[in-house]
């Protein structure tokens, strides 16, 4: 990537988007919106409007997100993945408001509430949307603009999102910076690489969307027709072109930050290079970061991404000359395992420029590979069985092969199965990330593929970008598909790695057979060691592609060399040092300030209550203001309470205060007003009361070197209550680690990581159990798991308190429910209660409910509040004084088709229904 540290932009006037006085005044607001204000502890308040835009021809569901201060701001949209909605990129919304900048998410059309057919980002219909919102935030107030029509804005986004984010770009001349991340720049290209079908993904997208039915006629079209033959036309890739950034590469000339993923075989670094290629010929600020993760799966470097993604809005939006963009190019390796964790360590590399796919090309001469019949993945492929050299044949045995092993005869097979095994959409990200260890998955069946190898290398080559090779390929009737792909081998033969289980298909004509051919293989950053080999091997079949059905030969003559390109600017960081030999003593000074503020700060605690002596909890006029603030609440005026043998559900919106109470709960900070009575004693920061509390905050520490049971034995000790009363035993039956306690934390997954954090909550079996979060990061088996800890522990008498998302789990293992929203009370009772005994009404309709009709239900005379349902055919009504009968009575009056009413009582709707007054 470019280092932009001198200024740019020289350009001519900039005019309006040809669109853009028609969506001017095409947009208009449905509904009045819907304002809500979040924040944490310190931060400014987050303030955010929902409402529904009307533009061509489609509502577009949309949500508006600034912070603090009145002077105008530059803007951001940030668009989604495909199969999502605006609500996947709230945080990072949320993030960037909080930063300076006015922000706008939206659902793209045909996903969320946003209406319309999936058009595939076409010209006319999603890109000409997000010339809609430019227009829309063109006339906010607060928004900063370059002149009058033209905010200062910038577009991000992932996937989907990020090839919005060029294609605004391209057509639309009031954006000023994009940051497309795992995106595509021919989308033809990404699904008929070389004219063959990607037929693993092209199905996930379409399915992903909703299927067929929830596209453009003609993209439906245009799929069945591709997949049924197996092999796109003309037409299917002209269509799918036109739609791609590609068909405006001559117009991107905005600096552009390009973060494509390395696990990736959707959109692989092919499609980013081509990107950076065609906005640097335009003269733009160009920067290309190769990011660990991808659509393949594997860690996506969330927060690196969204921090760079900053700062490159912060240089080319706000002008902030001292705003760090990074170096020209950096990519994220893996190598090793910490030993304190045992996760894959990784590291940036990093040069001045973008190096491109080629540069620093090195040539390593190639063979025929001896196999052996029977050769797949991870097997010996230089011996016959017993140790007897194989036959000199090519593809496993089933061909000849000349005596240097330079040509080799193999098949397709009839149905082109079974077919090769390399990439694995979801699932390969994770194996590519551990390739570098000697990890991988790749199959290849005898007789189906050509194998070319090296000798082992005399020293360590590091691979970055695309290497080549020259081929003749020649089939003995039709085209010959073939697909390549670059093994890192072990000395012994026995262990071959597919870089980022990548691979790259060739679709040969009859009319480029016979004659030298260079393939490009996939593109990868991965580190050979000396003493290994390269192994190239051209498959007829691949899992992941569409392969001919009918049985071919195909003969492949090596030509040359291959090349890898090494990429010799590209420098690997030096390495950090484990985190402990810094955090520890870092963690010591503070707890030793931290005690002797408290020590300081301590004042006179209030006497016990007696007659709150048997009651675990009970909060009274709580209330809590944000820092240097003095009428911003981040709880107001809180109480409810909570008896023995309780699991209380603390559940509300982000921003409804439910962590600054807990935090007070808990001691570490200070009410403004109002009292926390614990077993009747006032909670005071290092109250003795505090010693009946055991707390749970996601990403408790533990020390990976040890076992779990000498974690909590240290624990303990550190506590210096008596060993005898820590009750370990109790605790870890409770929370069912088994044998798992003797070995060490590193080698635990999540799921073990929680339950040895819940059971040292536990430790000394508290009568008051606090949890915040427990189950982030846990799959469904292990939630329930957690559900069942929590119930086990409630059943002893004792008391938990748990703050959970998951409103299911909530619903099956609490018994009562505090409701919070905007730092107040909402609602506090039994689960059943709250759930709905009759006062929650499913009314359902034979007609969409409109925002109209909604807002005509919620001023009837009786009724709390009304919302839609998430069909759309429907409404969740609240009564309050209002019967059944005198409800269905107004909306016959007021026409509606009312076709059923009854009862409703799943907490996620009922959990709506509450906070929906506070937020309207």
């Amino acid at each position: 990537m470019e280092n932009p540290t001198s200024r740019w932009r020289h350009r001519l006037p900039r005019t309006r988007g040809r669109w853009a006085a028609v969506v001017a005044a095409l947009a208009v607001l449905v509904g009045a919106g819907t304002w809500t204000a979040t924040a944490d502890d310190s931060a400014p308040s987050m303030h955010r409007q929902d409402q529904m835009l009307k533009m061509n021809g489609v509502s577009v569901d949309t949500s508006y997100f600034t912070s603090g201060g009145t002077g105008r701001r530059p803007a951001v949209l940030i668009g989604h993945g495909f199969g999502g909605s605006k609500n996947d990129v709230r945080a990072q919304a949320e993030k960037l408001a909080a930063d300076g900048y006015a922000v706008m998410t939206w659902s793209a059309r045909g996903f969320g509430r946003t209406t319309g057919e999936i058009t595939l980002n076409a010209p006319d219909g999603e890109v000409k949307d997000v010339s809609g919102l430019i227009d829309w935030l063109a006339g906010r107030p607060e928004v900063e603009l370059d002149a009058k029509g033209d905010p200062r804005v910038g577009v991000t986004g992932a996937s989907y999102g990020g090839a919005v984010s060029l294609l605004a770009a391209g057509y639309d001349r009031r954006v000023d910076a994009v940051a497309p991340v795992i995106s595509y720049w021919n989308l033809a290209d990404a699904l008929f690489p070389d004219g063959v079908f990607k037929k693993l993904w092209a199905g996930i997208f379409v399915s992903s969307g909703g299927g067929c039915q929830r596209f453009q006629k003609e993209l439906c079209e245009m799929y069945e027709r591709v997949a049924v033959s197996g092999k796109p036309d003309a037409a299917a890739r002209a269509l799918l072109t036109e739609r791609s950034p590609e068909a405006v590469a001559d117009r991107i000339d905005v600096p552009t930050l390009i973060l494509q993923g390395q696990s990736d075989s959707l959109f692989p670094l092919g499609q980013a290079d081509a990107m950076a290629e065609a906005v640097k010929a335009n003269g733009a600020p160009v920067s290309v970061d190769w990011i660990s993760g991808g659509h393949d799966g594997g860690d996506d470097e969330g927060d690196r991404v969204e921090g760079r993604v900053g700062d490159w809005f912060d240089r080319y939006l706000k002008k902030d000359k001292d705003a760090d963009t990074g170096p020209g190019f950096r990519v994220t390796r893996t190598g090793g395992v910490d030993s304190t964790d045992g996760a894959a360590l990784k590291r940036g590399a990093s040069s001045e420029t973008y190096p491109g796919l080629t540069s620093g090309g090195r040539k390593i001469p190639l063979t025929g590979a001896r196999q052996q019949p029977g050769t797949g993945a991870g097997q010996d492929a230089t011996t016959g069985g017993g140790g007897q050299e194989a036959p000199a044949t090519g593809g496993g045995g089933s061909g000849r092969k000349a005596p240097d092993g330079l040509t080799q005869t193999f098949r397709n097979p009839a149905g082109a199965a079974p077919p090769s095994v390399s990439a694995l959409p979801g699932i390969g990200g994770g194996l590519s990330q551990l390739s570098s260890l000697g990890v991988g998955l790749s199959l290849d069946f005898p007789g189906q593929y050509a194998s070319f190898e090296s000798a082992p290398l005399e020293r360590s080559v590091h691979v970055t970008g695309s290497p080549t090779v020259t081929v003749d390929v020649k089939a003995d009737h039709g085209d010959a598909v073939l697909f390549g792909k670059v093994y890192d081998v072990s000395p012994d033969g026995k262990q071959q790695v597919l870089p980022s289980q990548l691979v790259a298909p060739y679709r040969v004509t009859p009319a480029e057979q016979g004659k030298p051919v260079e393939l490009t293989l996939p593109a990868v950053d991965h580190e050979v060691d000396a003493g290994h080999r390269l192994r190239l091997v051209l498959s007829a079949t691949d899992l992941a592609y569409a392969s001919p059905a009918e049985p071919a030969t195909y003969t492949v003559t090596l030509d040359g060399a291959l090349t890898v390109p090494t990429a010799p600017g590209v420098r690997t960081a030096a390495a950090t040092l484990p985190w402990w030999t810094w955090g520890l003593p870092a963690a010591a000074v503070v707890i030793a300030a931290a005690l002797l503020l408290t020590a300081r700060r301590r004042t006179a605690t209030p006497a016990p209550d007696p007659a709150l002596s048997g009651v675990p909890l009970q909060i009274t006029g709580l209330s809590k203001k944000y820092a240097k603030s003095a009428d911003r609440y981040a709880v107001r005026d809180l109480g409810f309470r909570v008896e023995k043998g309780q699991v209380l559900g603390l559940l509300g919106p982000n921003g409804a205060g439910k962590t600054t109470t807990l935090r007070m709960l808990m001691g570490l900070i200070t009410p403004d007003a109002g009292e926390i009575r614990v077993f009747g004693h006032a909670i005071r920061p290092g109250a003795p009361v505090l010693s009946r509390v055991g707390s749970f905050v996601e990403g408790a520490g533990f020390l990976p070197h040890l076992s779990g049971r000498s974690n909590l034995e240290l624990y303990w000790q550190a506590t210096g209550r008596p060993a005898e009363d820590a009750h370990i035993d109790e605790a870890l039956e409770i929370a069912g680690l088994g044998d798992a306690l003797a070995r060490a934390v590193r080698t635990y997954s999540q799921g073990m990581r929680q339950r040895l954090a819940i059971a040292q909550a536990m430790l000394g079996m508290p009568d008051l159990l606090i949890l915040d979060e427990p189950t982030n990061g846990l799959d469904p088996p292990q939630i329930r798991e957690m559900r069942d800890v929590m119930i086990r522990y409630a059943a002893g008498g004792r008391t938990v308190i748990v703050s959970s998302h998951l409103l299911s789990e909530v619903e099956q293992s609490c018994t009562h429910l505090v409701v919070m929203d905007r730092g107040q009370l909402v609602q506090a009772g039994p689960v059943a209660e709250i759930t709905g005994s009759g006062d929650m009404l499913l009314v359902t309709t034979g007609t969409e409910v409109t925002e109209a009709l909604v807002d005509k239900a919620a001023a009837l005379p009786g009724i709390g509040s009304a919302v839609r349902t998430e069909d759309g055919h429907g409404l969740l009504i609240r009564l309050d004084g209002a019967t059944a009968a005198q409800l269905v009575a107004e909306l016959v009056r007021l026409d509606v088709p009312v076709t059923g009413v009854g009862p409703h009582r799943r907490l996620e709707d009922a959990f709506l229904t509450l906070i929906s007054q506070g937020s309207a």
